[in-house]
């Protein structure tokens, strides 16, 4: 019997195209991860380009540099910070007591950490990273600082406090909620629920000092 003809080879699958916008947040992602293992100065494009699955050149045309790449990263966690923060003021409402809306915004901060690890360990590498990323960094906790500011200048009760002194007050929860958080890095069993009562039970005796009555 002559051998039974064998079906014919399928043609491999033509390459899919992922669109720009789509591979950008593929690359911004794994960039974060990258460089929250290895540390700004170590880790090359070729690293980089090897875990996206990507040639080299084709991050290049994207972001300029290793360096536009971190700083792409660092605005892309920025972003996403203050979407977190913004939706958690929105959903306990304009009307809520102002403890309630210090405590939203504080366990927001404390959730980002929880699910953007990688970005918080790139943040923290500040004094390791390019310098052009440095004002970026400082510009979370601008953004974080005016966010907050914006939000208590809208509560009635705080109304007739200086901004200066107000000002200074979310200084003092900004750092207070970074410090804490780089101290959960070395406590990995202090909870997000932990961290939030932390900074709201030391800072929140100081803040409704200032409220009337």
């Amino acid at each position: 019997m002559p051998p039974s003809p064998q079906p014919p080879i399928a043609p491999p699958a033509p390459r899919v195209r992922m669109p720009r916008a789509q591979r950008e947040e593929q690359i911004l992602r794994i960039a974060e991860e990258v460089f929250a293992e290895r540390g700004f100065q170590a880790t090359t494009m070729e690293d980089i380009a090897e875990r996206v699955g990507v040639t080299k050149p084709l991050i290049y045309e994207y972001f300029g540099s290793k360096e536009g790449l971190l700083s792409a990263c660092i605005t892309r966690a920025r972003t996403q910070l203050r979407v977190a923060t913004e939706a958690a003021w929105q959903g306990v409402g304009a009307e809520a007591p102002l403890e309630v809306v210090f405590r939203a915004g504080v366990r927001a901060f404390f959730e980002f950490i929880e699910e953007h690890a990688n970005a918080f360990v790139l943040i923290q590498q500040e004094g390791a990273v390019a310098s052009q990323a440095s004002p970026l960094i400082e510009s979370i906790r601008e953004q974080q600082s005016a966010a907050t500011m914006a939000t208590f200048r809208k509560a009635p009760a705080l109304a007739e406090v200086p901004d200066r002194l107000l000002e200074g007050y979310v200084e003092v929860i900004i750092g207070a909620c970074e410090r804490v958080a780089v101290w959960r890095t070395r406590r990995p069993g202090v909870s997000t629920q932990e961290a939030t009562d932390i900074v709201v039970s030391t800072v929140w005796a100081g803040l409704d000092a200032l409220l009337p009555g």
